[in-house]
């Protein structure tokens, strides 16, 4: 179990997360990689509009200061 975030989000590295953003903005895709601003990079994005996908992006960069929530 982590402890501390950036364990959890090291553990997340590969895998798929659910990333809900300010303005209730919803990502899924694999996490990449991530900064000490929590700015996080995702692949196979995809935005979520009441769980279903909308729109399909291929790499996204989402700054940190916009995220509310980082879900496996």
């Amino acid at each position: 179990m982590s402890s501390r975030p950036f364990d959890f989000l090291n553990q997340s590295i590969d895998k798929d997360v659910l990333i809900l953003l300010k303005g209730n903005l919803q990502f899924r895709g694999k996490l990449k990689a991530f900064d000490v601003h929590m700015n996080v990079v995702i692949e196979e994005a995809e935005q979520l509009e009441n769980g279903e996908s909308v729109k399909k992006y291929g790499m996204l960069v989402l700054r940190g200061d916009n995220i509310l929530l980082i879900s496996p």
